[in-house]
């Protein structure tokens, strides 16, 4: 039985990601910053873990309670949504350390073993900001950025170990809690200068022409996990399929 590490379970992608392994008979290892049991079923081959992929000890206990994984997926991240001008860079640094510092952090808890055993796949999460920039997420593109660039240099890298490493980029996902978690961190970032830009934005995500789901993120991961070609990149989600096909070759 293989045995999946996933990051950011609490709600959303990770959760439905969590729940799609355990489902195909996976060993599956959710981890979240304040565990909750009551999210998945009493079952021998799913464990709840304490993780903050921010903190250095919390990343070496969970790992260390984990046991040896098979695959890595690290999902968690934090949201940001205002104008950069009026960003303080703490709010900047408080969502690197999460979405860029954190997701390297964790890695490179867990590559120790990978490399050891010469086999193990590394799924980082991202997101189609990456593809197609928009207003008002400058800071939160600019960390999703920073893992691209990472993860597309890390697969060179552990190639000679016989270590797969993987992008999935979800879509605009409108039923995940990406607004609501980031809620606090967002207060009195759009002035009033940048209300007009503010509204035009939310105008456009309220009409989607398509959006992403959790289950679409789930399964991208999935097959990110299985897949053993040397393919890098998986848009989740029929927007980020679109994105994705116009990106230049």
């Amino acid at each position: 039985m293989k045995t999946a590490l996933i990051t950011g379970c609490s709600s959303g992608y990770g959760l439905a990601t969590a729940r799609h392994f355990h489902a195909q008979g996976w060993r599956v290892v959710a981890t979240m910053r304040t565990p909750r049991d009551d999210l998945f079923p009493d079952a021998p081959n799913l464990r709840v873990l304490p993780l903050d992929v921010t903190q250095p000890d919390s990343i070496a206990a969970a790992i260390e309670n984990a046991g040896p994984i098979d695959v890595l997926v690290n999902n968690a991240g934090v949201g940001l949504f205002g104008a950069f001008e009026a960003t303080p860079m703490a709010t900047v640094r408080e969502v690197f350390e999460t979405n860029t510092f954190g997701m390297m952090a964790v890695a490179q808890a867990v590559l120790p073993q990978f490399r050891a055993r010469r086999s193990g796949v590394l799924v980082n999460v991202t997101s189609t900001v990456t593809l197609a920039p928009m207003p008002l997420v400058a800071a939160y593109t600019a960390s999703k950025t920073a893992i691209e660039g990472f993860t597309a240099s890390l697969a060179f890298e552990l190639a000679a170990f016989d270590v797969r490493v993987k992008l999935v980029e979800p879509g605009y996902g409108p039923g995940t809690r990406f607004t609501e978690n980031g809620a606090q961190r967002m207060q009195g970032l759009i002035p009033p200068d940048y209300a007009p830009l503010a509204q035009g934005v939310f105008a456009a995500l309220g009409n989607p022409t398509a959006v992403t789901t959790a289950a679409d993120v789930a399964e991208a991961v999935w097959r990110a996990a299985n897949d053993t070609a040397e393919t890098l990149r998986y848009p989740a989600g029929a927007d980020a399929v679109a994105l994705a096909a116009a990106r230049p070759a």
